[in-house]
């Protein structure tokens, strides 16, 4: 019952009167009356004013009967929201795999013990003020394509932080969410599937959003940065979870509905890495060059100085000028 309130309440930001939700929901004023506090000992305010009646003001952060509300999804069916985890991916991939929790689950974390970036490295996770989240999906694409799950998550990422917080954010190729070249977020994709389909996916989203600079340890405070330190403000982890996974449905649908070229042009387009120098470092070798563009399947063009053309499926970019 307090959820159907809250859904009438979280939808309209105007007054909704007692008599209207006790008629929209059967139930007495006084009923009615006692699910609202129930819902302000949840953290939720709500204001109340006699003669208009109730408004939601905020939610209670990472609250996920608020979130999956909000969301209005046909995409995203379930949202977890844990206190602390080892590493959302790694619990995403274990409960999808041995408890098979269904395609369209969200598992999100206050905290990250061991949280991971790409190549095994550690990713800062502290409480309280980033968003730590894994996707399950098990998504209508062939295994050669697996790659477009990364490039999505990387536009909807970038688009989401653009509308939510006005935040000039560009992608670095291959899975980095960039401000003035500091670090903002980074997606992680892992996978499980046959040589004709992929049976699971797990995308990985970290997002520094209201990190200070003191926050950052030595060695990565001059190469990362914080939504809140690009804006100057606190933002809400809510609001950016909620466009985040409105965003990742909208261009999940034109993937599947359109195939790659939208997506691709997307990318294109908020990329921080074409047109520029660059060396690339990989597990055998080094190479620099310009960074051309990307092909279909999200692999790096790489023109060299000889004219030869290299197409690079991963590794470290650093800018050269």
């Amino acid at each position: 019952m307090p959820e159907s309130i809250l859904s009438l309440l979280s939808g309209n930001d105007a007054f909704i009167s007692g008599q209207e939700i006790s008629a929209g929901l059967g139930i007495t004023r006084a009923a009615v009356w006692k699910k609202i506090l129930g819902l302000r000992n949840k953290g939720y305010v709500i204001e109340a004013v006699p003669s208009k009646g109730y408004r939601l003001i905020s939610a209670p952060d990472l609250a996920p009967e608020y979130l999956l509300l909000r969301i209005q999804s046909s995409l995203w069916q379930a949202l977890i929201v844990h206190d602390s985890v080892e590493s959302t991916n790694d619990l995403a991939m274990s409960l999808a795999s041995r408890k098979g929790i269904s395609s369209g689950t969200v598992l999100i974390a206050d905290r990250q013990i061991r949280g991971k970036g790409r190549l095994g490295r550690k990713w800062e996770s502290p409480e309280g003020r980033n968003i730590y989240m894994s996707l399950v999906i098990r998504p209508e694409l062939a295994p050669r394509d697996v790659t477009m799950l990364t490039v999505l998550a990387a536009v909807a990422g970038a688009h989401a932080i653009q509308k939510t917080a006005v935040v000039p954010v560009r992608i670095k190729w291959p899975n980095d969410l960039v401000v003035s070249d500091r670090k903002l977020g980074g997606i992680l994709t892992e996978v499980r599937a046959d040589p004709d389909r992929i049976n699971l996916a797990v995308i990985g989203i970290g997002v520094n959003v209201n990190m200070l600079s003191a926050d950052f340890s030595e060695e990565i405070r001059s190469l990362a940065t914080s939504v809140r330190l690009a804006t100057g403000h606190p933002v809400s982890r809510n609001e950016l979870i909620i466009r985040m996974l409105k965003e990742f449905e909208h261009w999940y649908g034109i993937l599947i509905a359109e195939g790659k070229r939208p997506l691709l042009d997307a990318w294109r387009k908020n990329s921080s890495t074409l047109g520029r120098h660059v060396r690339v470092a990989m597990a055998d070798q080094t190479l620099a060059g310009v960074a051309e563009d990307i092909d279909d399947n999200g692999m790096l063009i790489l023109k060299m100085r000889t004219g030869e053309r290299r197409n690079i499926s991963a590794g470290d970019i650093t800018f050269l000028r």
